[in-house]
């Protein structure tokens, strides 16, 4: 028993490392594709603590655990630690709380001990990750960055006492829809902050000073590894403009980058930036002209939203083509996915529940991936006494095994007939589709005036 308690956080145990292969798999398959670029740029040499942005609940700490074998240990906040039966499962799963300042300064004195106890999983060359924007936001951009991350750096680096070399690693997250399942993620790794350097570079500088430019310098290389748009009033336009010229901007990333797929992520990501720098800078030498552009994309967005048409209906090249294919596919797979559909009912009726008492749907891919964890391997187990019950073995065996892949499948279906849905919408909008040309048009012309200036 005692040795029980004595444990460390950060100590290997057996039941969670078993849990873990399982809820890694299960990650997977709730994304299409999960992309990880950079690890190589994490150090090998030191303590490294993660710093993610944070734009989708539960799934952005999954995501940092699935990047590698290695164990981590993530901080949330406390009032979630207040009742004991759920902290002693937090703690199984490798969390610590941290105190905010608006908890009151007396819970923030706390934080001493939470401190040491990260130094102590540092030491251990551990990884800890910490959301450093405190909150999440849905959408691609970045909150201002709590000063938590960097009072635990700087206290974490006097108290090691330069036994280890101590980094702050940016993480940018980057997903296809924030709230459906089955999409796809990306995630890179920013340059590394060697905090025991900067540290060193900064002498003269008083410790508020320097988190403060230690703050300003992680905000900037977390934006360049994600889809930084300013959360400003020309945001929907500006994520519009991206969705309309992306495959135009693919192509121009493609000749100046011969090996980049067209399809990949990465590839996507890269256009998309460079679509951003360069409405940006529309904005500075051609404001009047960058504002009626970004004007007609608001009009573009507010109809789109209002007849219910997909952004992936405006990314896709051949949408008609393209998603009558996946209409066949759909069609010929109905003989298995009507009843494992049905057959699933308790997963989709339990997380739609779950969705109806929750008011940020950023919590939506959580809700509907913890219960997917939890019931649909009960239900198996269920299903397949039913049916060894009913069914001569060899049927049984077969079914119990052709049901195991039913809620990812289910999931696809669902995506591609709701896709397939929103492009026969588009397909019957022709004034949006002009607009949508339109727009284009006027983007692509006014970089085609910029170059010739």
């Amino acid at each position: 028993m005692g040795k029980k308690e004595n444990r460390k956080i950060q100590d290997f145990d057996g039941l969670y490392a078993f849990l873990r292969h399982y809820v890694d798999f299960m990650l997977r398959m709730a994304y299409r594709r999960i992309k990880y670029v950079g690890l190589e740029k994490v150090p090998a040499d030191g303590a490294v603590i993660y710093a993610p942005n944070h734009t989708n609940a539960l799934m952005d700490a999954l995501v940092i655990l699935a990047m590698d074998r290695k164990q981590k240990v993530f901080v949330a906040r406390a009032d979630i630690f207040r009742n004991p039966k759920v902290a002693k499962i937090l703690r199984f799963l490798k969390i610590m709380p941290i105190m905010r300042i608006r908890d009151g300064m007396d819970e923030v004195r706390k934080n001493t001990e939470i401190i040491h106890m990260s130094v102590d999983v540092l030491m251990d060359k551990v990884p800890f990750c910490i959301l450093p924007e405190g909150r999440h936001q849905a959408k691609h951009s970045l909150l201002p960055l709590s000063k938590g991350i960097f009072r635990i750096a700087l206290e974490a680096e006097e108290l090691m006492n330069g036994r280890l070399p101590l980094y702050i690693v940016p993480v940018g997250l980057e997903y296809g829809n924030f709230f459906r399942f089955r999409s796809t993620v990306l995630v890179q790794i920013g340059e590394p902050i060697n905090v025991s350097a900067y540290l060193r570079e900064h002498a003269s500088l008083s410790q508020p000073e320097v988190m403060n430019l230690m703050k300003d310098n992680l905000s900037e290389r977390m934006k360049e590894v994600i889809l930084y748009i300013p959360d400003d009033e020309h945001y929907d336009a500006t994520l519009e403009t991206c969705a309309a010229v992306i495959n135009q901007q693919v192509d121009t990333w493609r000749k100046e980058h011969p090996g980049a797929r067209r399809h990949a992520l990465t590839t996507r990501f890269s256009a998309n930036k460079m679509t951003l720098g360069q409405i940006a800078r529309l904005r500075t030498s051609e404001p009047g002209q960058a504002a009626e552009l970004l004007g007609r994309a608001a009009d573009i967005h507010r109809e789109r939203e209002e007849r219910g048409i997909s952004l992936g209906s405006v990314i896709k090249k051949h949408p008609f083509w393209s998603r009558l294919f996946q209409l066949l596919v759909l069609i010929v797979t109905l003989p298995y996915t009507i009843p494992a559909g049905i057959l699933t009912l308790p997963v989709t009726g339990l997380s739609a529940f779950l969705f109806s008492k929750m008011k940020d749907r950023a919590f939506y891919n959580s809700i509907r991936f913890v219960v997917t964890l939890v019931l649909w391997p009960l239900l198996l187990i269920i299903y397949a006494i039913v049916l060894y019950c009913t069914l001569p073995w060899e049927w049984a065996l077969g079914l119990s095994i052709a049901l195991v892949p039913a809620t990812v499948l289910c999931q696809e279906a669902y995506r591609l007939l709701r896709l397939a849905v929103s492009d026969l919408r588009l397909l019957c909008a022709p004034k949006l589709r002009r607009s949508i040309r339109d727009l284009r048009r006027q983007f692509l012309d006014l970089l085609h005036k910029e170059e010739l200036a």
